[in-house]
């Protein structure tokens, strides 16, 4: 992740904050169109949920500039939601809910280059959030 792709995708993020609401609308629709099975996840009402998502996302994007500082946070989230029951594979899922979100509320705005951006900045926050993950499973025997 570079500089310049932190500064792309802090930049696009931006202009979605006056429809964040509609924007997490359209990430989980996606969501559970990709795997339907997540949906048991949730609760039924997901306007908390969804201002949850808003806001960690905001925090994360404004905290790229200092990734020592973020990480941990990261960490610790991966720990939580591998209590929730995600599992690795979901990440792989909400990567591609999030680029297909972005894609769709950016329109030709959403250049290969900020697409690229944008899984980069998504590869090291869900990478962060394995890890807290795995700390959190039993080692084998």
């Amino acid at each position: 992740m570079t500089p310049r792709q932190i500064s792309l995708v802090q930049a696009t993020f931006a202009p979605l904050g006056g429809t964040a609401d509609a924007v997490a609308q359209a990430f989980y629709a996606r969501l559970f169109q990709l795997d339907p099975s997540l949906r048991a996840m949730f609760a039924s009402d997901l306007t908390t949920q969804r201002a949850k998502l808003m806001q960690m996302l905001a925090a994360a994007l404004r905290g790229l500039d200092d990734l020592n500082s973020l990480l941990p946070t990261v960490r610790s989230l991966g720990r939580r939601h591998a209590g929730y029951g995600v599992a690795d594979a979901h990440y792989d899922t909400v990567g591609r809910a999030l680029l297909d979100t972005l894609r769709d509320g950016l329109g030709a705005a959403f250049t290969p280059e900020i697409e690229q951006a944008w899984a980069a900045v998504y590869a090291a926050l869900a990478g962060a959030m394995r890890d807290g993950a795995l700390a959190n499973q039993p080692l084998a025997a």
